[in-house]
């Protein structure tokens, strides 16, 4: 049978024809829309694996009555069924299960091929609200046209995936008559959160598989480059393109000349975006200094600047960074992705095991329960001094953001609030220069709460003093969260004590190896119970943080300025099994898969603290433990509940049982033998 004709031309005619019936002005494949639009989709990579030539059929820039620019673009097939390809969780499938492009259905399909080109504008662009349409269509019996249309939304919000929006049998919905209420469609868009879980579980499972792609390339091909300077060019080139409109330019891999120029090098023109980054984010002078000396003495190198075969080192590994990275930081993923990037970048480095475990990242949903515990929102003031990437401040910030949106009404008072939360209400100190930069980096793209991330010996430089906004005041903290460095004395045991001593209100709650608990922290310990009451003592899995560390940890959780007295009854948690499963494959699709109710579990976990034992449903009483401790032992913090070896009746019955089973098994066993014998 022959193949089918496409009537790809048909389709293209009788889709125009409603445009130019409503007036609109679009632009063909071959026509120019506007540069920053034409120019990212040059950029991108194609739908055939190159660079450039992606072509969308059809161009247009909308407005709305809000002023909001929202471009437009449509691919056109002309087969029955070729309108999308879906996975089998219903979303556009673009990606592989290896996380490379899936360029057989972008080629193949209208709608794969117009959320690809969508994806390029988040990618180069600063729109972040895109519609793509697909549109296919065949010939009937009767030599009659039959089409359809598939309408995506996407955005940073449903991380490029796309959203379908409604069903459309023309595109009357983009005539100016109808093109608000189509917006309004657009906006009320919500996600089920299981399934933006599940995409943002596969966006940090394709950062991960690009990481490890990034420094891999780095490590064979790019000599010379030690750690530092490999965490420093990818901050650089991270801030530099992410850019701020109407201000700031996004820094492009044409910008950089590799000029021998004084002053025009590529290293000048990447410092050049990074200053004006930093000048117009209005972080305090001091600290746009710090940042770029630390920078500089990396980027304008003269090695990393010298140009071989007309191209230099910089701008091929900058190039690298934007080719492989640029995606996920470009839609404003909200995941501890320089976490996961300082994860990676370490992995190479020959730490002896004692410093491994001091610069292990905290996972992302242990960071959220720690914020949780903290009893973090809008109006706490949080702090953490040894805050590495900054994965807990990022996920105190988000929640402190996420209270102020369900609890305040008016765009004005949000607004202000989060402004005041980024600025005012987060301070965390990180002494190590390389994971400083990270730790800054992360809270500039997470929505820049950079301003009081202080490169600082917490324990000996640190007065509990702002670093740069009000200098001459005390941070009035309320919330503590720690992952401390298990090297420091008491396993880091002697950070929660000055934190703690240097607040009045509040809560805190930190992850620590629980031999802090059970001995190696024995004064300290003693001198926080004298001004401050232990909640919770909660025994996490094993293997929580595998692959870099092997020991047992705990969470523990504080009520700050209150004694702590012999009576008080302290909630002991077995949560070894979270719910959670891990494996230390590398090349495992998922190495964290949620196998028993792990969602439920940390929930009821977080219940269970604060409210007791009421809140008991997956948790039995043998993992949930309530008991005293004294407080002049400081040894006795890791309690678990009483192993009852009492027998009972049942227990009885069991092993009488069992003997009479092993009774009739010995004879029936004799009894065969003597039969085989008498039978020889």
């Amino acid at each position: 049978m022959a193949k089918a004709q496409s009537i790809e031309p048909n389709i293209a005619d009788l889709a125009n024809s409603w445009l130019k019936s409503y007036n609109l002005d679009y632009k063909l494949e071959q026509e120019k829309l506007n540069d920053e639009i034409d120019k990212a989709l040059q950029e991108y990579f194609s739908k055939s694996g190159g660079k450039g030539t992606n072509r969308p059929d059809v161009k247009l820039l909308l407005q709305d009555k809000e002023l909001n620019n929202y471009p437009i673009l449509v691919e056109y097939k002309g087969y029955k069924d070729k309108l999308e390809k879906l996975d089998k969780n219903g979303n556009v499938e673009n990606i592989k299960s290896n996380n490379e492009p899936n360029l057989k259905n972008i080629n193949s399909y209208a709608v794969n091929g117009a959320v690809h080109y969508a994806n390029a504008l988040l990618h180069h662009t600063n729109y972040k609200d895109i519609i793509s349409i697909g549109m296919t269509g065949y010939k009937d019996s009767k030599g009659e046209i039959k089409h359809s249309i598939g309408v995506y939304y996407v955005s940073e919000s449903n991380f490029g995936v796309g959203q379908k929006v409604k069903e459309y049998d023309d595109f009357s919905f983009l005539s100016k008559e109808h093109f608000d209420e189509f917006i309004h469609d657009v906006k009320t868009l919500q996600l089920p959160q299981e399934e933006l879980d599940k995409i943002k579980e596969q966006r940090e499972r394709e950062i991960d598989s690009s990481l490890t792609k990034l420094n891999n390339d780095i490590y064979q091909n790019e000599k010379g480059l030690g750690e530092n300077d490999r965490v420093y060019l990818v901050a650089a080139s991270i801030i530099a393109t992410i850019g701020i409109p109407g201000k700031v330019p996004v820094l492009e891999k044409q910008d950089l000349k590799s000029s021998p120029m004084k002053g025009g090098t590529d290293g000048d023109i990447l410092m050049t975006r990074v200053r004006a980054f930093l000048e117009e984010k209005n972080l305090p002078r001091e600290k746009q200094n710090l940042i770029i000396r630390t920078l500089e003495n990396t980027i304008l190198s003269e090695n990393l600047n010298k140009i071989e075969n007309g191209e230099t080192q910089l701008k091929r590994v900058f190039s690298k960074i934007l080719d492989d990275l640029g995606i996920y930081y470009k839609i404003g993923l909200t995941t501890d992705f320089t976490g996961k990037l300082f994860n990676e970048m370490y992995s190479w480095l020959g730490f002896t095991q004692d410093k491994l475990n001091d610069v292990v990242l905290t996972p992302a949903y242990v960071a959220n329960l720690l914020v949780k515990l903290a009893r973090v929102n809008k109006d706490s003031y949080v702090w953490d001094f040894a805050t590495g990437s900054a994965g807990l401040l990022v996920a105190a910030m988000n929640e402190m953001i996420n209270d102020t949106k369900n609890t305040l009404n008016s765009p004005e008072e949000i607004y202000e609030k989060e402004r005041k939360i980024k600025s005012e209400q987060l301070l965390g100190l990180e002494l190590l220069p390389s994971i400083y930069m990270l730790a800054i980096l992360n809270m500039i793209m997470m929505g820049d709460g950079s301003s009081n991330i202080l490169n600082k010996n917490s324990l000996t430089d640190f007065d509990g003093e702002y670093g740069f906004i009000k200098k001459d005041e005390k941070f009035p903290a309320t919330a503590f969260v720690l992952n401390p460095p298990y090297s420091a004395e008491g396993n880091g045991m002697i950070f929660v004590e000055k934190a703690l001593n240097m607040m009045n209100k509040g809560y805190a709650a930190i992850i620590i190896q629980n031999s802090a608990g059970s001995g190696k922290a024995k004064e300290i310990n003693k001198r926080i119970l004298k001004n401050n009451t232990l909640l919770a003592s909660i025994k996490m899995p094993i293997d929580l943080f595998i692959g870099k560390s092997s020991v047992q940890t705990n969470i523990y959780v504080f009520k700050v300025g209150e004694r702590h007295e012999k009576d008080e009854m302290v909630k002991f948690i077995d949560f070894s099994d979270d719910g959670y499963t891990r494996t230390n494959r590398k090349k495992a699709k998922n190495n964290l898969k949620d196998t028993n109710n792990a969602k439920g579990r940390y929930e009821e976990l977080i219940n269970l603290v604060r409210f007791g034992k009421s809140k008991l449903n997956i948790f039995t009483e043998k993992e949930y433990y309530e008991d005293t401790i004294n407080p002049e032992s400081g040894t006795d913090w890791n309690k678990s509940a009483p192993i009852d070896t009492k027998p009972t009746l049942e227990d009885f019955k069991k092993t009488v049982r069992d003997y009479l089973a092993w009774e009739v098994s010995n004879l029936l066993k004799k009894e065969n033998k003597e039969d085989d014998e008498l039978g020889k």
